[in-house]
């Protein structure tokens, strides 16, 4: 009988042993790994295609269990979180989140089976996502020999007119795409789309970043490198590894001791972002300097 794959994120290695005990004796849970940290745990699903987590609401490192809920807020197969807390405080935000159940810790007798019970549920409407399968025809074949290969019989003086009219249907497919200038990320729940004007910054964190405006900061799953390449045609910059900044929101740029500068940016609060020596060079080119 499949089983749900489960994941145990929590920083205390006493709870992980005691989930690991009370899992032991349930039929449809396997247990397969452990994890300390949100992106430990995020970098493990990449490669296993988990039912469950069990996550603590409090982590080590940079999130939380209720940050890292909202990073898998936008997955469509995303596992079960059976969160684990010693108060109710975050309970609110968990079922928010699409929690299957939140347990106080250590939970009260007959409390587990309760949470079995929801999980036998969840168990029911989950579907792992299959490893890729060879084509009906294909099965019979060897792995090795090519028979079955589809093969143009182009003679070799129209190829090259071939791939050019390959080339173009492409780029004009590539061309029709819609652009919207708004960036989506996920907050709570919901995808929220943020006009890039309304952008003031993005902070890169670790493999994510987070994205301000000038009343809110999201977490957005894009690394800083991706959004730079799509937001600089946008008059966005960046100032350093770990900063993005949109330069209409800049309001004033001052020198620093040590031959260092430092930019200001609008918003109800000003923001001081650090920029790097090789990159005020460049800046003072776009700003005229």
């Amino acid at each position: 009988m499949p089983k749900l794959k489960t994941l145990l994120v929590h920083t205390d290695p006493e709870v992980r042993a005691a989930l690991r005990e009370i899992l032991a004796e349930v039929h449809f849970i396997q247990v397969l790994g452990e994890a300390a940290t949100a992106f430990e745990a995020l970098e493990m699903l990449e490669a296993i295609p988990y039912g469950v987590f069990f996550v603590g609401t409090e982590l080590t490192g940079d999130a939380s269990g209720i940050e890292m809920a909202q990073m898998l807020a936008g997955r469509k197969n995303k596992p079960a979180l059976v969160f684990i807390s010693d108060s109710e405080n975050q309970a609110y935000a968990a079922f928010e989140l699409g929690a299957t159940d939140y347990l106080l810790w250590p939970p009260a007798p007959g409390r587990m089976a309760r949470t079995m019970d929801r999980l036998q549920t969840f168990k029911s409407k989950f579907r792992e996502v299959p490893p890729p399968a060879a084509y009906p025809d294909d099965q019979d074949a060897d792995p090795g020999h090519d028979e079955l290969t589809v093969k143009l019989p182009l003679p070799e003086d129209e190829q090259d007119s071939f791939l050019a009219a390959l080339k173009s249907a492409w780029d004009q497919t590539a061309n029709r795409r819609p652009e919207i200038e708004k960036l989506a990320v996920t907050q709570d729940g919901r995808t929220i789309l943020i006009p890039y004007d309304q952008i003031i910054f993005v902070e890169a964190f670790e493999d994510y970043s987070y994205v301000h405006t000038a009343n809110q900061k999201f977490l957005s799953s894009y690394r800083l490198k991706n959004l730079e390449d799509r937001l600089e045609p946008h008059r966005f910059f960046r100032v350093h590894r770990k900063y993005l900044v949109n330069l209409d929101m800049v309001t004033e740029i001052a020198s620093m001791p040590g031959s260092n500068f430092m930019l200001r940016t609008a918003g109800r609060t000003r923001i001081e972002l650090p920029i790097s020596r090789r990159r005020i060079a460049e800046l003072k080119k776009i700003i005229g300097l």
